[in-house]
């Protein structure tokens, strides 16, 4: 009965490390995205000319000017 006491100490201590380790490396910036950055440039064009065909889209109606004041 002692050797699953024991085991179960040695587990929770394994569990803390790893869990110390993973918040190390999220606050020192492990997990940041350093490639997505570089590659938007690349991509920007196709989503301002996406955006232009929808502002056009919205501006085909018939805009009706009238002279005489209301």
């Amino acid at each position: 009965m002692n050797i699953i006491y024991m085991l179960l100490a040695i587990s929770v201590v394994v569990a803390l490390a790893f869990f110390a380790a993973f918040i190390f490396s999220v606050k020192s910036g492990q997990y940041d995205d350093v490639y997505t950055p570089s590659v938007r440039m690349l991509f920007d064009d196709e989503l301002v000319k996406e955006k232009a065909a929808k502002a056009a889209k919205r501006e085909e109606k018939p805009i009706i000017i009238s002279d005489q004041p209301k």
